[in-house]
């Protein structure tokens, strides 16, 4: 059976109701940055374990217990995080990392590059950009990994 992860990021101090259904029976959670405010964090430890780093608008005390990177070691699959992608400093395919998770654009992406998945989940907290209202479930067996986009609110209606 694969572990369930949840993926979030982006919540800007805003955890909408559906996010936490859409999380509900996850393994493990991890938040890509923007988490806004230290409940954010806390209220997602009530679901599963939190794996999170910090992003470009994450201030105050609090955020001195979320680092800029984290390696995650998933079965055999190590996941790297950041928040900002642009801010990748390591090749992940020769550093041996199956998925990279960011956040930052707002904007859900899953692709494979070099035989490393790119997962970005988009943005759980408010809505900015005319993107969608989305988070990601990533799902791990082994070393292999598989992701999937889940639009809470795609704001055409």
């Amino acid at each position: 059976m694969a572990v369930k992860v949840g993926v979030l990021a982006d919540t800007h101090g805003l955890l909408r109701p559906g996010v936490l259904e859409a999380l509900a029976g996850s393994d493990l959670l991890v938040h890509a940055g923007d988490a806004g405010k230290p409940e954010i964090i806390e209220t997602l430890r009530s679901i599963a374990p939190v794996y999170a780093v910090r992003g470009n608008v994450d201030r105050g005390s609090w955020v001195g217990a979320l680092p800029e990177t984290q390696v995650i070691a998933v079965e055999q699959a190590q996941l790297y995080v950041l928040h900002d992608l642009n801010e990748l400093e390591i090749d992940p395919a020769a550093a041996g990392f199956q998925a990279v998770i960011s956040g930052h654009t707002h904007q859900p992406l899953i692709e494979e590059r070099a035989g490393v998945l790119f997962l970005n989940p988009g943005s759980a907290g408010p809505r900015r950009f005319h993107r969608p209202v989305s988070l990601a479930r990533l799902y791990v067996r082994g070393m292999a990994v598989r992701a999937e986009i889940v639009i809470l609110d795609s704001g055409t209606t």
